[in-house]
């Protein structure tokens, strides 16, 4: 196997657990600074949130949801070097409530690259090539097969996107396994459906094609998308076919996942997140759903988190029949320049 460039995977990607206090809250020991943080309410139904240093710390976006982004400025008051700062909103610090925190480290915020194919230059972004993740924020033109640079450097095999200024438009997901016909959409259990957002054409290293619709380039309306590109023993995204056992499939990813995302692209199940903090981690890890405001469920469900991968240990539906889609993030790669 391949060395991966990353040896400390926290140096990139965290999750971290915090408790309410109703009051400011320097949430530390993330491992890094965050530049995209997703958090959600474990202990009782509440939306899930995006803050991120692209759209700027007062503005939040909920995956959950179809909502525009809206103003907050006591969910997060600070990005710090090892962690941020939340607020007095109870949409992230509720006394006495239990909250999960997953946080990318991104930074680099110039000199995005561009070719003579791109029509759409980011008006704010921030990327981080090492670990294949990118923010980019851009104006839609109204152009179908509009080119729209993304900053990683590397094929992104998923994007999430959504418009930032418009009620009602769910947010479009693309996965490279699926196809460029086709999307998923975060907010909501559909099965996957054909589409004309990514132009029928497979992103490359420089662009994300585009179609022309209002979800995702409606001309002078505004959008954000979160991209990723694969990184071997940091990162991996693709599917598997579920066998419908207590004896599921084995998913070698090629490092210890700390999150792991799933859904079945098939059927109108929900998207599954599951990470190595909550709940006792392996056998009894719980799992939330980015298309709910539900409270952290903690059913029989489980997937077992391994050296090399994870391994679905349940006959659930949502995640072992039919076609299962899947993003995995690293606690500690396989093998590593560090050994």
């Amino acid at each position: 196997m391949a060395y991966t460039t990353i040896t400390k995977s926290s140096d990139y990607f965290s999750t971290k657990l915090y408790d309410g206090t109703g009051s400011s809250l320097a949430v530390t020991g993330v491992g890094h600074q965050p530049d995209f943080v997703w958090l959600k309410n474990r202990s009782s139904s509440a939306n899930h949130f995006i803050v991120d240093a692209v759209r700027g710390i007062t503005k939040e976006i909920r995956p959950n949801l179809a909502n525009a982004e809206a103003s907050d400025d006591q969910l997060i008051t600070a990005f710090g070097t090892d962690g941020f700062t939340v607020g007095t909103s109870g949409s992230g610090n509720t006394n006495g409530q239990n909250y999960v925190s997953w946080n990318w480290k991104l930074g680099t915020t110039s000199g995005i690259a561009t070719n003579g194919t791109t029509t759409i230059t980011p008006s704010a972004y921030s990327f981080n090539q090492t670990s294949g993740v990118s923010i980019v924020k851009y104006t839609g033109n109204g152009v179908n097969g509009a080119a729209l640079a993304h900053g990683l450097g590397a094929e992104p095999h998923v994007i999430f996107a959504k418009s930032t200024n418009l009620a009602n438009e769910p947010w479009q997901v693309y996965i490279k396994s699926m196809g460029n016909t086709n999307r998923l959409f975060l907010n909501l259990t559909n099965a996957a459906t054909s589409a004309t957002e990514w132009y029928s054409t497979t992103p490359d290293s420089v662009n994300i094609r585009l179609g022309n619709g209002t979800h995702i380039n409606s001309s002078g309306n505004t959008f954000i998308a979160y991209c990723f590109a694969p990184k071997t023993g940091f990162s991996s995204f693709g599917e598997y076919n579920g066998n419908s056992s207590n004896d599921g499939p084995f998913i070698n990813c090629g490092f210890k996942p700390a999150l792991v995302i799933l859904k079945n692209k098939n059927t109108t199940d929900n998207w599954n997140m599951q990470d190595n903090k909550r709940e006792g981690y392996n056998p009894n890890n719980s799992r939330l759903f980015t298309n709910d405001s539900a409270a952290e469920n903690a059913s029989s469900f489980r997937i077992d988190m391994l050296s090399n991968g994870f391994k679905v240990n349940n006959s659930d539906g949502d995640v072992n029949s039919n076609t299962v889609v899947y993003m995995a993030f690293a606690e500690a790669p396989l093998v590593g320049s560090n050994n």
